[in-house]
């Protein structure tokens, strides 16, 4: 299994996704604020990635502060505490399940805190290694649910990266493929090249061809060229942030490639765990979206691809309204319209 995050005695080790697939770099982590920094910056990403790395970035905060000589007070632990939380509150305003981690972190802390600074470090460490392995069961359940989705010899198209790099392990959607692979079917998948920052081209690409399953990169024009030639049965797609009425926001290029599979007959899947729904908020209107730095789409490697001061725009998500969501696939089953109904049970 690609191994995206990982918890040590030394610090927190996270594969280094701005690299690949030239280099397979590993870093370790032995602050938060570094953790915090790598989120940011994309070392790691993916809505569950971010999860479990904010779950650890919080126990490793405070795994610090706890051992510091002299030993920090009860009230001292907590400034620390919502200081570290804020920090990773500002990471990445878009993937929910960054701040559903938090809140389970916070929860364990209040939970804990009348037993001291020891027995509140050790259950923080524990909740973010619990984390860490209920993502990958979650993953795991998504593809068993999912892969009965996929029929035998099915071609599909992927956006983005939603595998073992953009969780704990195994994937949300490419979880989907990999368990219909596992069950006997031959798949193919199609991956767009994801402007600007490339995931499909870079990392789903590169988890594909490790896994030796069939990939082809197509750049973020040709998808309504390859649906109208008959070459793509279904599309599946993860997603960061799922509203209580089935609207899904997911990396800038969804809606469109949602758009060209409904205009096309073709099934448009979400693949997400329950951490990814966010029923607090109505419909996809009210889910905030990152923009990101106009560098990402002035340069690719260092070199200018636009005129040097050129005015940019660079959203990095958009949201998808549920009525072109054929399904949403969860480690708790498959959702279907109405999802107001459907995502609650």
């Amino acid at each position: 299994m690609i191994r995206t995050i990982e918890w040590t005695d030394t610090g927190i080790v996270m594969l280094d996704q701005k690299r690949l697939p030239a280099e397979e770099t590993y870093h370790t982590y032995t602050d938060y604020e570094g953790v915090a920094e790598a989120i940011r910056s994309m070392v790691i990403r993916g809505a569950p990635a971010i999860g479990v790395a904010a779950a650890m970035g919080l126990a490793l905060g405070v795994k610090n502060a706890a051992i510091k000589t002299p030993p920090v007070s009860l009230e001292e632990l907590d400034g620390k505490f919502d200081v570290i939380c804020r920090v990773f509150a500002g990471t990445r305003p878009t993937a929910v399940n960054l701040f559903w981690a938090i809140d389970r972190m916070k929860a364990v802390y209040a939970r804990v805190r009348s037993l001291g600074t020891e027995t509140i470090r050790n259950a923080l460490i524990e909740e973010a290694l619990a984390t860490y392995r209920e993502d990958i069961e979650a993953n795991r359940a998504i593809g068993r649910a999912g892969q009965e989705l996929i029929p035998d010899g099915a071609r599909v198209l992927t956006h983005c990266n939603a595998g073992a790099l953009a969780t704990a392990g195994y994937g949300t959607a490419l979880g989907v493929i990999r368990a219909a692979v596992e069950a006997g079917k031959k798949i193919s998948v199609f991956a767009y090249e994801t402007r600007p920052w490339l995931q499909g081209a870079r990392l789903t690409a590169w988890e594909l061809a490790h896994d030796g399953i069939p990939v082809t990169v197509i750049t973020d024009n040709m998808a309504g060229h390859f649906m109208k030639k008959g070459e793509i049965d279904c599309v599946i797609v993860g997603a960061d942030r799922i509203a209580a009425n089935g609207d899904v926001a997911n990396k800038i290029g969804t809606y469109s490639v949602a758009v060209l599979a409904n205009e096309n007959r073709i099934p448009f899947y979400v693949a997400a765990p329950v951490s990814t729904l966010d029923r607090s908020i109505p419909d996809g209107d009210h889910i905030p979206i990152e923009e990101r730095s106009p560098d990402e789409v002035r340069m690719i490697q260092g070199i200018n691809i636009t005129p040097q001061d050129i005015m940019v725009a660079n959203p990095a998500f958009d949201v998808t309204p549920a009525r072109y969501v054929g399904a949403i696939i969860t480690e708790r089953g498959v959702a279907r319209a109405p999802y107001e109904e459907s995502l609650r049970e």
